[in-house]
């Protein structure tokens, strides 16, 4: 935990380095959005896997100008080349571990026939436009001298290529760098290991770009030389992402959701990502908040939260898609109606069924910046788990979002050109009569809406403060079982299992989704913010 009384501002994410040149920024006089910028741009140097321009992001921030959070997108989108029937004749089966498809080849997870149409360049260079203060090269410095002059690998970089598959069609994260010569040659060393943790790791290629970008702006990754080259390398290799494919890309509308917790206002991500499952988890616990004898740790409360979680999941699944392509009944999904019935199921213990939908990989990123002016930003960025593939000479991975897309035609989240496919991001700002009181997010796919939703009640139902509700033991629930960290006692497990079915998580902190959260105290002026203790983040202010 970090507390500050605002000065120049704070930034928390998973990764020192990042925080470190948000605040840089931030004494130089930069905003909230700067100081997340560059945040942004150092985590895709030394998180490769997790995030990047091969991207894609999505934010909330809130502007005391404005008085109220706004939202911005920039999702991949399936490429032109794509369509429904193209790889039902290869589906396999649902990833049970809720990451997506498997299909026969691996062609919608590692590889260029994986890769969507990236949005995160174009989400930054819209991000610093309309409200960052300094130049868009003055946000380059660090990332550019950390992949040129190097760095060392951090834990959670290096635990990511030790990761074992859990199901026998899985591939890791090191077989998609082991199947692309460019990233072998990167990210390998000549004996076909990977780095360790605390190994100098160099990139001169990725610098090489950020210079070009920084120099040139976020259009010609779309428009210019980099285009160009990415261009003619996806189409030398069969990616269903074309050159037209970049140049036409486009921010979608991005209308954030609203709802409501007592006297707090919760402004979130719009779909197809998470903010509205988000919103209907807080619906019904609201309609709980009186029942006598709940406590953070007891027994009844996780259980009411577990059941909550997994009512919210039982009406995301079947309806939450892109709303440019299909209808998503959203102001159902997050009506205080929707909840109270909610409520009565889980009152008189009726049975809540819960349909398969894939969800995003959880290696993805975040960061939360609040600068003096009370500026507010809440910051998911992901190459959802990554192809594998880099561009020759450029350094950066691209994503692999074609995983969650549903191989069979006529599904929601079927396959289609231009088209998005469900997150579980959920960047989120909470405020009080106008005036904002937390920001937070996190990595983690959809366990990302159970782990912010938790986080947000510690603080609103209990009256934690934001380093206690981070670091509160977390359960989630998305199906068949409550998952648990292993910090949730067996005596507590065995009152739970009364009620349903418990599984005990082999984490006693992270496993979950990573949260990274900042208070704000409106009367004092103090921030305060809290890295989630399941990785290697970081919380600082300047």
């Amino acid at each position: 935990m970090s507390q500050f009384r605002l000065k120049q501002g704070m930034v928390c994410a998973p990764q020192p380095y990042a925080v470190d040149a948000g605040i840089a920024v931030l004494a130089q006089g930069g905003n909230a959005v700067d100081a997340a910028l560059a945040a942004a741009l150092v985590q895709g140097v030394v998180d490769p896997h997790m995030c990047g321009p091969g991207g894609y992001m999505l934010l909330t921030q809130y502007r005391p100008s404005r008085g109220q959070a706004e939202t911005l997108d920039g999702p991949a989108l399936a490429g032109s080349l794509t369509h429904p029937r193209m790889w039902e004749d290869r589906y396999l089966r649902p990833n049970p571990m809720g990451w997506g498809f498997f299909l026969k080849g691996h062609v919608n997870s590692v590889g260029y026939t994986s890769i969507c149409t990236p949005g995160s360049l174009k989400g930054f260079q819209r991000m610093q436009e309309k409200w960052g203060t300094l130049p868009w090269a003055d946000l380059f410095p660090t990332a550019i001298a950390m992949a040129e002059e190097g760095h060392k690998i951090m834990q959670r970089t290096a635990h990511v290529w030790l990761r074992q598959p859990e199901q026998p069609e899985e591939l890791t994260p090191l077989d998609a760098i082991q199947r692309n010569a460019e990233a072998s040659r990167l990210y390998l060393h000549p004996d076909g290991t990977p780095y360790r943790v605390g190994q100098w790791f160099r990139n001169p290629d990725y610098g090489m770009s950020l210079r070009h970008l920084a120099r040139h702006g976020a259009d010609d990754f779309y428009h210019g030389e980099i285009g160009d080259r990415m261009a003619r390398d996806l189409a030398r290799h069969g990616s269903h992402v074309t050159h037209v494919d970049l140049q036409g890309y486009a921010l979608p509308p991005a209308d954030g959701v609203k709802g409501s917790f007592g006297e707090y206002e919760i402004a979130s991500a719009p779909a197809p990502h998470g903010g509205p499952t988000l919103i209907a988890i807080l619906n019904i616990m609201e309609t709980f908040r009186d029942e006598p004898g709940l406590a953070p740790d007891s027994p009844r409360f996780l259980y009411l939260l577990g059941m909550a979680m997994k009512a919210a999941f039982a009406d995301r699944n079947p309806y939450m898609a892109d709303p440019r392509c299909e209808e998503v009944p959203l102001d159902w999904m997050m009506s205080k109606e929707r909840a109270v019935h909610w409520h009565d199921v889980i009152v008189r213990e009726d049975p809540i069924h819960v349909s398969f939908a894939a969800s995003g990989s959880p290696d993805t990123t975040h960061v939360t910046t609040v600068d003096k002016w009370g500026h507010c930003v809440a910051l998911t960025h992901s190459l959802g788990s990554s192809s594998g593939v880099i561009t020759p000479g450029l350094g950066f991975m691209y994503n692999n979002s074609m995983v969650n897309f549903h191989p069979l035609p006529g599904r929601r989240n079927s396959i289609a050109p231009d088209k998005a496919r469900t997150t579980g991001m959920a960047p989120t700002i909470v405020t009080r009569q106008g005036q904002p009181v937390l920001a937070l997010g996190a990595p983690g796919a959809t366990r990302i809406l159970n782990s912010v939703a938790q986080v947000i009640l510690n603080c609103l139902m209990f009256g934690m403060d934001v380093a206690a509700a981070v670091d509160a033991p977390r359960i989630d629930c998305q199906g068949d079982a409550i998952q648990v960290q292993a910090r949730v006692p067996q005596r507590v497990c065995d009152e739970i299992v009364q009620w349903h079915p418990v599984t005990r998580l082999a984490y006693s902190r992270g496993g979950l989704a990573l949260v990274h959260a900042i208070a704000i105290d409106p009367a004092t002026g103090t921030v305060t913010g809290a890295a989630d203790p399941g990785s290697d983040g970081l919380a600082a202010g300047i």
